[in-house]
């Protein structure tokens, strides 16, 4: 596992990354349209899901018994949940109005938003790499498919209000490097009690994390993108190609 940590730390910074890949996107296309990433969405959202129930969530239960595994992934749900309430955050729809006299305020809050919802993301990337670099890195691609539009939606708002492209396109990217910071605190704190069970327990809660995401922003921002057929393609193609990954390397 420790063998793991640096790869585990760069896969994350990498993910993280690519929330200030999709600012840049704005530096050049005024008016994006994303519609070409419901499908990529639908994809993450199904390798997502099917990692998190097939390999963490039953791989965790086999270490520590059904019964403390659905006690972690439920909290891993509740945790995020809870952040989601507590933090000022908008839901990404991909639209920006450039005519909102709220428009600046509106982009902070989103971006801080984002910056939270970073965290456990960055968690749960640091996490699973160390437990298994082969899953780590189709994660990390999935949520770095997914941070792209999350640049976009931290950016266009801010350009829209204030007319400063640096500005806007440093937020994002400060807003995605929230994720290895997630990942140095969940390392730091976790690390030095990394036992079996430790291991298991925070899989099953990263599962959680990783499902919540999943249904509470991947899928109705795909939905927004395009439709709900274009992610349910996509989604289907991420389970299959996770299917054959998983039969592959296993």
């Amino acid at each position: 596992m420790v063998a793991n940590l640096i790869p585990a730390l760069i896969l994350t910074f990498l993910a993280g990354l690519a929330t200030g890949v999709g600012s840049l996107v704005s530096y050049f296309i005024p008016r994006p349209d994303m519609r070409y990433l419901s499908v990529s969405l639908g994809f993450a959202t199904g390798v997502m899901i099917f990692v998190a129930f097939v390999d963490l969530f039953c791989g965790a239960m086999e270490t520590i018994g059904l019964s403390q595994a659905d006690v972690f992934f439920l909290a891993g749900m509740l945790t995020v949940y809870f952040l989601d309430k507590v933090v000022p955050h908008c839901h990404l729809d991909g639209q920006a109005d450039p005519h909102c006299d709220r428009l600046y305020r509106g982009g902070i809050m989103m971006t801080l938003g984002i910056a939270l919802h970073n965290l456990p993301e960055g968690l749960a990337v640091a996490l699973v790499s160390l437990a298994d670099l082969r899953l780590g890195i189709p994660i990390a691609i999935a949520i770095a498919i997914h941070n792209i539009p999350e640049g976009v939606a931290c950016s266009v708002p801010l350009y829209c209000a204030t007319g400063d492209r640096r500005k806007s396109c440093l937020y994002s990217f400060l807003a995605g490097m929230a994720e290895p910071l997630g990942a140095v605190i969940a390392i730091l704190v976790l690390l030095p009690f990394l036992t079996d069970f430790v291991l298991a327990a925070s899989i099953a809660f990263v599962s959680g994390i990783m499902v919540f995401i999943c249904f509470d922003e991947l899928i109705p921002i795909a939905n927004s993108y395009g439709d709900e057929h274009l992610t349910n393609i996509g989604l289907i193609a991420g389970i299959f190609v996770m299917m054959i990954a998983l039969a592959v390397f296993h």
